[in-house]
């Protein structure tokens, strides 16, 4: 791949199946989380922008003749189909999944990133657009993450001395 617009639409792609992942992941904790109001909250916001996210990028894709890739999508969901499974056998499952969610809005701060620099060199400045409008959504999550990883924890513990079952979801 010499071309920058094939790394460009590779990366595009990449960042797809990325917002795919994020969406399975996050709906599978929405699913599960009865005790705590506001992560629940924010997550069930940032799955209607991850899913502004993915049409998106596909109409980015779609623009410079690409189309999404079908194996690149259904083994991002499948990874975190095998989280959010894992995540369940945990008695901490809440604030393991709040750490996830925070490590993983960085994963898509750099994807955003490299995406805007590559559509700076390709020269398009509506795909830069998108992809910084994308990656301001990703730094608001996680700076809400970051702020409420400590409350959240101190939540959870207050939990477990009372109420175990209740602590983990």
């Amino acid at each position: 791949m010499n071309d920058p617009k094939e790394h460009l639409v590779d990366w595009l792609r990449d960042a797809h199946a990325m917002e795919n992942q994020m969406e399975t992941l996050l709906k599978g904790q929405f699913d599960r989380i009865e005790h705590y109001a506001e992560l629940k909250a924010a997550i069930q916001s940032h799955i209607e922008t991850t899913r502004n996210h993915q049409v998106s990028l596909r109409s980015c894709i779609e623009r410079l003749g690409g189309d999404t890739s079908t194996i690149k999508d259904l083994g991002a969901k499948l990874m975190a189909t095998g989280q959010n499974l894992v995540g369940t056998a945990m008695s901490d499952e809440v604030v393991k999944g709040a750490m996830t969610l925070y490590v993983f809005t960085h994963v898509a701060i750099s994807s955003y990133s490299v995406l805007i620099t590559a559509a700076k060199f390709y020269g398009d400045p509506d795909i830069q657009d998108i992809c910084e409008n994308a990656r301001d959504d990703e730094i608001g999550m996680s700076t809400w993450l970051e702020r409420e990883l400590s409350p959240l924890t101190q939540a959870f513990l207050k939990r477990t001395q009372t109420n175990s079952d209740a602590a983990s979801r």
